[in-house]
């Protein structure tokens, strides 16, 4: 049976601070570009979408920045999540390697996302905000939000990917149960949605398109800001709660990870599981290896430029150094609708640049397949973003089983599939087709980076 660790259980144990690798990066990030100005962007740019709170966050070089209490007393709904040894696993395998994984399904809203979306929320409340917009790929964000502003008295609008809103129904329920109105993007209620639907009235939407849609409404209202679900520095440190509740699960089990994997969308879920330990790599020599798997159809690491793009498909967003397919991309329409993002965080782009994470792609079967093994050897059945992290995590134990190591691997559990049902039919009846992103659309779509100079 699966081992969980006995700490996880004592609030004692929920981080009373967030970690902001940015001040231990191997080099400073390059800066954020106005996208009106061409020069770099200051606090005031980023007011009309987000409080003064969020952007001292997004741009401070302080390595710890405190969770507020309020914050920290909803965590507790739900934190400390736990972590499990994957002792079954590692017998179908047979592999000598100890595999665990942070277990994040286990939010109210079944996936890491609150982490970020309860902070959030409460310091818009504080600045006076009433109402906030937001996009969702797969729903997980979406839904994340919705759960926060039903607990922090929040109204939210939610821009689905019209594909996903199509494909998962029950995460729309889901985010209706929580009080929040969702929509299918691109749609008619923003002039970006109705300029992608004059051009193209059947697309299948993207990432990029909802941000452009949310973000616009959000800045045509005084009442209204934007939150967004990955990619921004101070996403990714409010994150940072799983991993280093993982890192004190580890030091009771007097274990270390070897090897810290997990899926990449935007980011959010793979940073906050890792950066932790990254920090233990870069200022105290841990040598730890660190895999981010995404999906062939949007490979943004794996065939990706490094360079300056939007964030959004609307060119409204502020422009950022990362790894990107362009902002015009838009991916087929697969089942790990939260990794279907153009772009991806900007310290996580650079830690891939200097080597010290290293990208791999998977088709979607292949993912599918390493999820129904996972599910039938531990009990949980993980979303389709997940099953990457997973198919990941399996080849390491196989590749330490034919070397025959017993090395630690550990990896993030981000969300559970109960909503995903319809791509698991879809795999049982042979019906998953994969999707290799043609290199001569990611070099027509890379036509349309800024130019930008600094």
């Amino acid at each position: 049976m699966s081992e969980r660790v006995k700490i996880i259980l004592d609030e004692k144990y929920i981080p009373d601070r967030w970690y902001n690798i940015l001040p231990d990066m191997p080099e400073p990030l390059a800066p954020v570009i106005n996208p009106n100005t061409g020069k770099p962007a200051t606090a005031n740019d980023l007011r009309p979408i987000f409080p003064m709170a969020l952007i001292e966050q997004e741009m401070s070089q302080e390595q710890y920045i405190p969770i507020p209490e309020d914050v920290r007393q909803i965590y507790k709904l739900w934190r400390p999540t736990p972590v499990y040894r994957a002792r079954n696993l590692e017998k179908v395998l047979g592999t000598p390697a100890r595999i665990y994984y942070k277990y994040e399904g286990a939010s109210p809203a079944g996936s890491h996302k609150p982490n970020t979306a309860v902070a959030q929320a409460y310091y818009n409340k504080k600045a006076g905000i009433n109402r906030l917009t937001t996009e969702t790929g797969a729903g997980q964000w979406g839904s994340a939000l919705a759960l926060a502003g039903s607990l922090l008295d929040l109204e939210v609008k939610v821009y689905m990917v019209k594909i996903s809103y199509e494909q998962k129904p029950y995460r729309r329920s889901m985010i209706q149960a929580w009080g929040a109105t969702v929509i299918p993007s691109p749609s008619r209620e923003t002039n970006s949605g109705r300029a992608i639907l004059a051009h193209d009235p059947d697309t299948t939407g993207s990432l990029g398109i909802a941000i452009s849609e949310a973000v616009e409404e959000a800045a045509t209202r005084p009442d209204t800001n934007y939150a967004l679900g990955s990619v921004l520095n101070h996403v990714l440190l409010h994150q940072t709660v799983v991993g280093e509740e993982a890192m004190m699960a580890f030091k009771e089990l007097g274990d270390y990870p070897d090897v810290v994997i997990g899926c990449v969308g935007g980011g959010s879920n793979y940073a906050g599981l890792a950066y932790p330990f990254m920090r233990e790599r870069l200022l105290n020599g841990k040598e730890t290896k660190f895999i981010a798997a995404e999906p062939e159809a949007c490979p943004t690491l794996t065939k990706g430029v490094y360079a300056y793009d939007y964030g959004d498909t609307g060119k409204m967003t502020p422009i950022i150094m990362m790894h990107t397919l362009g902002h015009t991309f838009v991916p087929p329409g697969i089942h790990a609708g939260g990794l279907r993002y153009h772009g991806m965080a900007p310290s996580l782009s650079s830690l891939v640049k200097h080597g010290l994470i290293e990208a791999r792609a998977y088709h979607q079967n292949a993912a599918f397949d390493a999820a129904v093994t996972f599910a039938r050897a531990e009990g949980f059945v993980p979303a389709p973003e997940t099953a990457h992290a997973i198919k990941a995590t399996i080849d390491e134990a196989l590749k330490a089983k034919e070397l025959g190591e017993e090395k630690a691997i550990l990896f993030n559990f981000s969300g559970h599939g109960h909503f995903d049902m319809a791509a698991y039919d879809a795999y049982f009846a042979g019906n998953l087709k994969d999707y290799s992103y043609p290199e001569e659309k990611v070099r027509e779509a890379l036509k349309y980076l800024p130019k930008v100079e600094v």
